[in-house]
């Protein structure tokens, strides 16, 4: 195949679009900055791989901060018709602002990054391949350095996601990151779908059978204070224990079970014993047979309720019982270059 041929074919495979969303709170000081570094993207790239993508739409996502950011999102606007604002009518969060840019968003892909400046924009192209070369329809970047937030906070971060590793079973905390490439159509349906203090990647993960991941290299924050108080965090923390699952729930049901088979067989112990004269203290038994069953049954109670809890907990954070999408080969993941078909072929 020469050459002439190769760049024809790869011209008929559609450009990827790109939604970049920023939720901002404290964004006086670096939205400008970042909005330049992304500028050049809104010209049709092509990656290392060769896959062709532009970013269409740059959706900021205005947290009613403390500083000006309000008045920089309209001069960025006035500037350029890419920048889209998007309102939100009070402070809710990180998270609830991300979900509001996806949901007003319109690409194949939406990009999602910090508005601090640490989050290179450059990374974007490899994002993009490794979405494609796994198949995955979210992408997270891989910091090959540390996070520039210090050893506490850094150490803390750790702690916090193995502690959750451990009570979500199934859900790999560890690689949840603020940088992350999604498919558009899912993250519109997450934004959707999900209930209020819901983590957003736990509610991709629900949905999304592939995560893959992608090295980058972090910058430092701009010159601005951080948004996040210890207060601030450990809510972050906590709204990502309660949405990471139910095993903690479950854990109260097994319990009661336990309980329930001890306290009947101690019981049982008792009244041998007391029957054979084992025990000759006076009211023991009677005393020890209803604690005995009555903890038990208390506590087979609580593992039901836990139980009928746990599911309810799932339909209040809007879990879906399932999510319809498109054929994969017929949206983004489908736009292969024909160097990878020559390669299946082979």
């Amino acid at each position: 195949m020469s050459s002439a041929q190769t760049g024809a074919d790869v011209a008929t495979v559609p450009v990827h679009t790109v939604s970049v969303v920023v939720p901002v709170y404290q964004g006086e000081r670096t939205l400008e900055t970042l909005l330049a570094e992304i500028e050049p993207y809104y010209v049709e790239q092509s990656t290392p791989a060769g896959h062709r993508y532009v970013v269409t739409e740059v959706l900021l996502a205005y947290d009613n901060g403390p500083d000006r950011s309000a008045d920089v999102i309209r001069r960025l606007a006035e500037k350029s018709d890419k920048v889209r604002p998007v309102w939100l009518s009070r402070n809710f969060g990180q998270h609830a602002a991300t979900l509001a840019g996806m949901a007003s968003s319109g690409g194949d892909w939406i990009a999602t990054m910090d508005e601090d400046g640490q989050h290179d924009p450059a990374y974007l192209a490899d994002l993009l391949d490794t979405a494609m070369s796994a198949r995955a329809g979210v992408v997270y970047a891989k910091p090959t350095n540390a996070a520039p937030h210090g050893f506490l906070r850094n150490a803390a971060s750790k702690g916090a996601k193995r502690v959750v590793d451990v009570l979500g079973g199934s859900q790999d905390i560890s690689t949840f990151q603020s940088y992350r490439l999604v498919l558009g159509e899912m993250g519109r349906s997450v934004a959707a779908y999900a209930g209020a203090g819901v983590y957003l990647d736990v509610a991709l993960s629900w949905v999304n059978g592939r995560i893959a991941q992608c090295p980058i290299e972090l910058r430092q924050e701009g010159d601005r204070p951080s948004g996040y108080s210890t207060r601030t965090l450990l809510s972050h923390f906590w709204r990502l224990v309660l949405t990471s699952g139910t095993r903690g729930l479950r854990a109260v049901a097994l319990l009661g079970v336990l309980f329930g088979f001890l306290g009947v067989a101690f019981a049982v112990y008792a009244v041998v014993g007391s029957i054979i004269g084992g025990i000759s203290a006076p009211g023991w038994t009677s005393t020890v047979v209803l604690i005995s069953l009555g903890t038990g049954a208390i506590l087979l109670s609580l593992g039901v309720i836990a139980e009928y809890l746990g599911s309810v907990v799932g339909m209040a954070m809007g879990r879906p019982l399932y999510l319809i999408s498109h054929d994969p080969d017929e949206g983004p993941l489908g736009r292969r270059l024909p160097s990878d078909a020559a390669l299946r072929d082979s």
